[in-house]
C-alpha cells in the first residue's frame, strides 16, 4: 500500500464557520437554503477498492511527449522568442507594441526538462541567456507575467539543478514586479510597466483588482525570498494574504473584486471560475491550513449545487444586485467555468493533507484517516471531477469554457424546443446560429489538473483513462498538421472551426499533466513539490524568515 507524506499548516482549526454566518447577508443565505439540502455525508466508504498501480504508462507518456514536439517546433520554427503563436498563419505576435518578454519560451521550458527534451531545452536556454529582456516600455498584466514567466524561471532554475541564467532572470523580473505592491492597502496593481519600474491601475475597472490576480502570486515571490535571502519579496505578498484574511466575508467566501485602497472587498460575483479561480487554488497550496478549511466549509454551504436529472455535483455562482431602493442582495445562478475544474483534485489533495488524521495518509485512502470534513472534500472533489467529465460530452468530446446547469425554472425546454440537454447546456448555442464564446475550447489545463491530483492520491485507473480521452479528443480536433495546436470555436460543432492561437498553458500546462498523469508516480511527487497556477513545479521547503499570518 502506498502512502503520500503530508506537510501541514502549523494553524489550528479555528471555531467552526456557523458560528459568525450572523455576520454574512441573509439573502444569501436564504438563497443557500432554497438550493442545497443537507450537507452531511456518508463516511462509511470513499469509493470502491482497487488495486494501485503507479508504474508509467511508457506509450502514453511518448503520445503526449511527441505532441509537444509537435507544438514546440512549429513555434521555434515560426515564432521563436514571440509571446504568444499563431498556428494556421504560422506566425508569432507579442502582447505590446515594444515587444514581448517570451511568454512562450518562459512557461514552456520546465516542461522541456521534465519530459527530458534536452536538444530543444538547451535552445530554448541559449534564448533566455542572450534575448530575453524586461526593458520594455509598456504594460504587462502583473497575474500573467509573474505565473507564467516569473514561475517558469523560477522552475527553470530548480530543474536545471541551479542553473544562475535562471535566476539572475527571474530576479530581474520579479524587481521589477515589486512596484505594483506600491499602493495604499499594499494589494498590487493589476499592470506593470516593465521599463519604467511601476504599477499601473486597470483603466476598464478603476479603483480595484482581481482577488484571484492577487492572491496568486505568493508561491513565486516566497520562493524567490528562499533563492535570494531578500525578505522582500516574502513580505510583500504575505501581506496581501493578511489583508484578504482581515477583510474577507464570515464564511470564507470571496467576491472577485477588491478596492486597492481601501484593502476591502466590493459587491461583486462569488465564484470559483475567472477572477476567483486560483485565490482558492493557493490557500492549499500556501498551506494556509484555517482559512483553507473554513473556505472549503463556505463552498459546501453556499456554492456546491446538484443538477436535476443526473445528479451531478457542480458549483453555482452568487451574483449581488441591488433594488431600487439600494438594498443589496444575491441571486445563486447555475453556470459553471471550465476553469473551475481545478478544484475535483485540490478538495482530494487537500482531503489528503490539510484533512488528514495521520502523517502518512494510504493511498488510496480509508474514510477512518480523515476527519469528516476530509471525506467530505474527498467525495466532492471526486463528483466535480466526474460533472467535468461529463460536460466533455460533446460532439468533439471537449468541454466547452462555460456550462450552464439546468434548473426547474430555466425555461430552456421551450427555447430549444424539446431538444434541451437534461443537466446542462451551453447558453446561445442554438443550431444554426454563430457560437457564442461559451463554446470554445481553448486548449485550457484544468480538468487535467485534477485528474493528475486524482490519480496521484487515489491510484485509481479511471483518472489515467480519462486523461488518455481528453487527449484524443486533442489529437484530433485541435492539431494542426503544419505544426501547434489550435482551439475549437463551437466543441459540439462537427467539423470542427479553429481559433488561430495556441495559448501558452497549452504546453505549460496541459501536456505537462497529461505526461504525469502517465508517469511514474516518483516524478514530481505531491509531498515534495507544489504546482504554481500554471503548473510550475517549486520544491516545498520551509520558511526562510519568520512568519506571523498563517
Amino acid at each position: 500500500m502506498s502512502t503520500l507524506r503530508q506537510r501541514k499548516g502549523e494553524a489550528s482549526r479555528k471555531s467552526s464557520v456557523d458560528s459568525s454566518t450572523e455576520h454574512y447577508p441573509n439573502t444569501i443565505l436564504k438563497a443557500a437554503e432554497q438550493w442545497l439540502g443537507s450537507s452531511q455525508v456518508d463516511t462509511s466508504i470513499l469509493g470502491t477498492a482497487h488495486e494501485v498501480d503507479f508504474s508509467a504508462d511508457a506509450e502514453k507518456q511518448n503520445a503526449v511527449v511527441a505532441a509537444f514536439k509537435h507544438a514546440w517546433l512549429a513555434y521555434e520554427r515560426d515564432a521563436m522568442g514571440d509571446d504568444e503563436y499563431h498556428p494556421i498563419s504560422r506566425k508569432g505576435s507579442n502582447l505590446t507594441q515594444a515587444g514581448g518578454i517570451g511568454y512562450t519560451v518562459a512557461d514552456s521550458i520546465d516542461t522541456m526538462l521534465i519530459m527530458g527534451l534536452d536538444e530543444e531545452y538547451q535552445r530554448a536556454r541559449e534564448w533566455v541567456a542572450t534575448k530575453m529582456s524586461f526593458e520594455r516600455d509598456a504594460n504587462f498584466n502583473t497575474f500573467e507575467t509573474t505565473i507564467r514567466v516569473l514561475g517558469g524561471l523560477l522552475a527553470a532554475y530548480h530543474l536545471s539543478h541551479e542553473d544562475p541564467v535562471f535566476l539572475e532572470k527571474a530576479v530581474d523580473l520579479g524587481d521589477r514586479i515589486l512596484a505594483t505592491f506600491d499602493t495604499p492597502s499594499g494589494l498590487p496593481l493589476t499592470m506593470v510597466n516593465l521599463g519604467r519600474q511601476t504599477g499601473v491601475a486597470d483603466p476598464d475597472y478603476p479603483g480595484l483588482v482581481s482577488t484571484a490576480e492577487v492572491a496568486t502570486l505568493q508561491l513565486e515571490f516566497r520562493y524567490l525570498t528562499l533563492l535570494t535571502d531578500e525578505d522582500v519579496y516574502w513580505k510583500k505578498a504575505e501581506k496581501v494574504m493578511a489583508i484578504i484574511k482581515a477583510a474577507r466575508m464570515p464564511p470564507g467566501l470571496a467576491t472577485i473584486f477588491m478596492n486597492y485602497q481601501e484593502g476591502r472587498f466590493v459587491p461583486a460575483a462569488i465564484r470559483l471560475g475567472s477572477r476567483g479561480d486560483s485565490y482558492y487554488e493557493y490557500l492549499l497550496k500556501q498551506y494556509l491550513q484555517t482559512m483553507y478549511m473554513d473556505t472549503m466549509d463556505a463552498i459546501h454551504g453556499h456554492l456546491i449545487q446538484t443538477s436535476v436529472n443526473k445528479r451531478l455535483t457542480y458549483t453555482a455562482e452568487l451574483i449581488p444586485e441591488r433594488s431600487r431602493n439600494g438594498e443589496l442582495s444575491w441571486r445563486l445562478t447555475p453556470k459553471q467555468d471550465h476553469l473551475v475544474c481545478f478544484i475535483g483534485g485540490s478538495l482530494m489533495l487537500g482531503a489528503v493533507t490539510t484533512d488528514a488524521l495521520i502523517e502518512d495518509v494510504p493511498v488510496p485512502p480509508s474514510a477512518q484517516f480523515l476527519t469528516s470534513q476530509g471525506v467530505r472534500d474527498w467525495k466532492t472533489g471526486a463528483e466535480l471531477i466526474r460533472t467535468c467529465m461529463a460536460t466533455h460530452e460533446t460532439a468533439t468530446g471537449l468541454a466547452p469554457e462555460i456550462v450552464h446547469f439546468r434548473i426547474p425554472s430555466d425555461g430552456v425546454d421551450a427555447m430549444l424546443q424539446g431538444q434541451a440537454p437534461q443537466d446542462w447546456y451551453i447558453k446561445g448555442a442554438r443550431p444554426g446560429q454563430f457560437p457564442p464564446l461559451d463554446a470554445r475550447y481553448i486548449l485550457r489545463p484544468e480538468t487535467v489538473e485534477s485528474l493528475f491530483l486524482a490519480f496521484r492520491v487515489s491510484g485509481d485507473k479511471r483518472y489515467r483513462d480519462w486523461g488518455w480521452q481528453i487527449f484524443q479528443a486533442i489529437e484530433k480536433y485541435c492539431r494542426i498538421e503544419s505544426g501547434g495546436y489550435a482551439s475549437v470555436v463551437n466543441v459540439d460543432e462537427l467539423p470542427a472551426r479553429h481559433e488561430d492561437k495556441m495559448e501558452t498553458f497549452m504546453m505549460s500546462e496541459t501536456l505537462k499533466y497529461l505526461y504525469l498523469l502517465f508517469a511514474d508516480a516518483s516524478v514530481l511527487p505531491l509531498s515534495d513539490y507544489v504546482f504554481n497556477t500554471e503548473a510550475h513545479p517549486f520544491p516545498v521547503f520551509n520558511p526562510p524568515i519568520r512568519t506571523g499570518f498563517s
